[in-house]
C-alpha cells in the first residue's frame, strides 16, 4: 500500500504513514479527544501548557519569535519584500482529520518564489478564528498554506477568512470531511490550493515566527496576506462543529519587525 506524507497540523511535524493504519476507528466524537493528543486547545493540554507537556515543546514557552502575532498594520514598515508568485497546479490531494484540523496534503510540484526562494507546498490547514488578528480583530477562519524550502525551512501563507458568500474552492474538501480522528479521505478530484488565495497576493506582512502548534520551532518565514477571502457561514459552521475552536493565542512581538510588502 502507497505510503502518505502527512505533515502535521500547524506547520508541524512530518511522518509517513500508510492510508490504512492511519484511518482509525475511534468514532466521529473527536473533539479534542484528549487523551489521544499530547496537546490541545483548553484545559491542561493547552496553549499555556504547552511548552511544558515534553521536552520537546520548549520553545511553546521559552521561545522569543513565536506564532501569531497581532499585526497592526499602523506599525508595519514599508518594504519592497518582493513579488511572491505562486505556481500552484490542480492536483489529487488527501484530506486529513487529525482531531486538531483538517488538513489537505497536497501532490509534489507545486511551489511559491519569493526574494529568489522557493518553496515547495506540503499542505493546507485550517482554523477557526483565525489564529493572527489584525488590528486586534480575528478574522471568522485563517487558512494556512505549509511550504517547506530545500534547506528545510519553512514558509506559511496566511489567509484571513471573513464571512460573506460561499468560497467554492472548499467544496471539494467540505464535501469529503472525514469525521474519524485520523481518518483520510482520498479525493478523486482535483484541488487547485490558489483558489484560497485573494485577487491580490502582492500585499502582504512579512514577519520571522514559529509554528503555531508544538514543538513551535521558530525561524518559520510568515507571508500574512492583508486582503482576505469570504466563506459562508454555513461553510465555517461545518468546519467548527467537527473540529471546535482551534486558535493559538497572539505572542508577543518581541522587538519583532513586520513588514508591509505593496
Amino acid at each position: 500500500m502507497r505510503k502518505l506524507q502527512i505533515i502535521m497540523t500547524g506547520v508541524a511535524i512530518a511522518a509517513f504513514i500508510s492510508t490504512p493504519a492511519f484511518a482509525s476507528d475511534h468514532g466521529h466524537n473527536n473533539k479534542h479527544d484528549q487523551h489521544k493528543s499530547h496537546w490541545g486547545y483548553s484545559g491542561e493540554a493547552g496553549p499555556g501548557h504547552w511548552g511544558s507537556l515534553k521536552k520537546e515543546y520548549s520553545a511553546c514557552s521559552a521561545g522569543t519569535q513565536q506564532s501569531p502575532i497581532n499585526i497592526q498594520t499602523q506599525r508595519a514598515l514599508a518594504s519592497k519584500v518582493g513579488e511572491i508568485k505562486f505556481s500552484y497546479q490542480p492536483t489529487p490531494v488527501a484530506v486529513v482529520n487529525n482531531g486538531h484540523t483538517i488538513q489537505v496534503n497536497y501532490a509534489p510540484g507545486n511551489t511559491m518564489t519569493v526574494s529568489g526562494k522557493t518553496y515547495d507546498l506540503l499542505q493546507f490547514h485550517f482554523h477557526s478564528p483565525s489564529e493572527h488578528m489584525i488590528n486586534d480583530k480575528h478574522s471568522n477562519m485563517e487558512v494556512h498554506l505549509v511550504h517547506k524550502g530545500a534547506d528545510g525551512k519553512l514558509a506559511v501563507v496566511g489567509v484571513m477568512m471573513n464571512t460573506g458568500s460561499m468560497l467554492n474552492a472548499l467544496a471539494p474538501v467540505w464535501n469529503r470531511l472525514p469525521h474519524e480522528l485520523n481518518k483520510v479521505t482520498l479525493n478523486p478530484g482535483t484541488i487547485n490550493a490558489a483558489d484560497l488565495l485573494p485577487n491580490n497576493t502582492q500585499n502582504y506582512y512579512h514577519y520571522m515566527g514559529s509554528l503555531t502548534t508544538p514543538p513551535c520551532t521558530e525561524s518559520v518565514s510568515w507571508y500574512v496576506m492583508k486582503d482576505a477571502v469570504e466563506v459562508a457561514a454555513k461553510q465555517s459552521a461545518k468546519f467548527s462543529n467537527l473540529i471546535e475552536e482551534n486558535a493559538r493565542p497572539v505572542q508577543g512581538k518581541n522587538r519583532r519587525f513586520i513588514l508591509a510588502n505593496e
